[in-house]
């Protein structure tokens, strides 16, 4: 059933423009297939589909076009670029808020980012939770990233 879910979802999304979960699960009922939202988002997460720019300036989710490791590089910026807002950690724990919707996008390019020290990452809508293997991992990632979103954002302007 779940392999045809995501079969089902990867259709979707090739024929039609999704920007949203909840539409996503609409377009899915319809095709006769009962998800949650939780399932929805883990499906998401292990299709490791994206959220991508439209020339309107609208996101939706595609599937990755290139899987070269310059490629990930390339699309780690991007969605580092559009999407974070803010980084801070506490305790061995790092939390990372996004703009609404793009939570999912930045945690497939951490989670596919290869970082030392992470044990797991929860992304809900806007926060993303990552777990680091000790306090000091994660005060380096926090530092790291809230580094590269600096830059991102002085070169956008």
């Amino acid at each position: 059933m779940k392999q045809q879910r995501q079969e089902k979802i990867l259709s979707i999304i090739q024929s039609q423009s999704v920007t949203t979960q909840e539409e996503l699960q609409a377009r899915l009922a319809e095709a006769g297939f009962a998800a949650t939202q939780a399932t929805i988002s883990r499906d998401i997460r292990e299709m490791r589909l994206v959220k991508t720019l439209s020339p309107s300036g609208s996101y939706y989710y595609s599937v990755p076009s290139q899987k070269h490791p310059e490629a990930e590089a390339l699309n780690i910026d991007s969605v580092f670029l559009e999407s974070i807002r803010s980084v801070d950690f506490a305790g061995n724990f790092v939390v990372v808020k996004c703009h609404s919707g793009m939570a999912n996008a930045v945690c497939v390019a951490v989670d596919t980012g290869g970082w030392n020290g992470l044990v797991g990452t929860i992304a809900g809508d806007d926060t993303i939770f990552l777990l680091m293997r000790t306090q000091h991992q994660a005060e380096e990632f926090a530092v790291f990233l809230q580094e590269r979103v600096t830059k991102a954002k002085a070169a956008r302007k």
